[in-house]
C-alpha cells in the first residue's frame, strides 16, 4: 500500500491505477525526502510531478510544505486517481496555508510546450520501457522552464544506461536502491554542484507536479 510517508498528511493512503503505472517505492521516496526536507528545501516551493501516476510524489511533497504542486500523466486512469489521492490530501491540510494542487491529464511533452515553468523541483519518473530519448526531449524542454536553482529528480532502472543528458543540466549525484537509480540534476547555475546529499550545501528544488 503506497502512504504518504510524512507532513500534514502522514500516513494518510492513498490510491494507485489499476495498471500502467510503477509506484516509486516507500525507500525510494523516503530518500528523496529525506535528502530535500534535511536542507529545508521543499517549504513554500512550486513542485511538478510529471508522469505522475498515483501522484505520490508531488503529493508528499505539498504534505511536506510545498506551496503548488501540478501532477502531470497522460492516462485517464492515472488522472482520475491522482485527483482523487489529491482531494484527499487537501481535506488534510490545515486551514491557513493549504496547498494548491493541479491535476492535469496530457502527455508531458505536450504540458511542458505549453507552460511557462518557473518550478523549484521536478520530479520525473516515467515507465522503465520510456525510450531514453524521449526523456532525454522532455529534458531539453525543462531547461528553460525551472528556476534558476532548481533541482530535478529523475528516476530509472538501474539495469539501464545513463541517459546522455542534454546541455543546459549537469548531473549532481547518482543513488541507486535496488533496482531503482535515482539521478540528481540541476541547472548550471544553481548553487549546489558536487552532490545533492542531505549533508550537502545550499541545495535547492525544482517544481513538479499536476494530474
Amino acid at each position: 500500500m503506497t502512504r504518504i510517508i510524512a507532513g500534514f498528511a502522514g500516513s494518510l493512503a492513498l490510491a494507485v491505477p489499476k495498471s500502467g503505472t510503477r509506484p516509486t517505492s516507500d525507500r525510494v521516496r523516503e530518500a528523496i525526502f529525506s535528502a530535500l526536507d534535511a536542507r529545508d528545501l521543499i517549504a513554500g516551493i512550486r513542485v511538478l510531478d510529471l508522469y505522475a501516476g498515483s501522484g505520490a510524489l508531488g503529493l508528499e511533497a505539498a504534505s511536506r510544505g510545498a506551496d503548488e504542486v501540478t501532477l502531470v500523466d497522460r492516462s485517464r486512469e492515472a488522472g482520475s486517481v491522482a485527483r482523487r489521492n489529491a482531494d484527499r490530501v487537501g481535506r488534510a491540510a490545515p486551514a491557513a496555508g493549504a496547498p494548491r494542487i493541479r491535476c492535469v491529464v496530457q502527455p508531458v511533452q505536450a504540458f511542458l510546450t505549453g507552460s511557462t515553468g518557473g518550478w523549484d523541483l521536478v520530479f520525473l519518473d516515467p515507465p522503465y520501457e520510456l525510450a531514453g530519448g524521449e526523456l532525454v526531449d522532455d529534458l531539453r524542454l525543462l531547461v528553460e522552464r525551472v528556476a534558476p536553482d532548481a533541482v530535478i529528480v529523475v528516476e530509472r532502472s538501474a539495469r539501464d544506461p545513463e541517459p546522455a543528458w542534454p546541455a543546459g543540466l549537469t548531473l549532481d549525484r547518482r543513488t541507486a536502491y535496488g533496482e531503482t537509480a535515482v539521478f540528481w540534476l540541476s541547472p548550471p547555475s544553481a548553487r549546489i554542484r558536487p552532490s545533492l546529499c542531505c549533508c550537502a550545501g545550499n541545495l535547492r528544488p525544482v517544481a513538479a507536479c499536476r494530474g
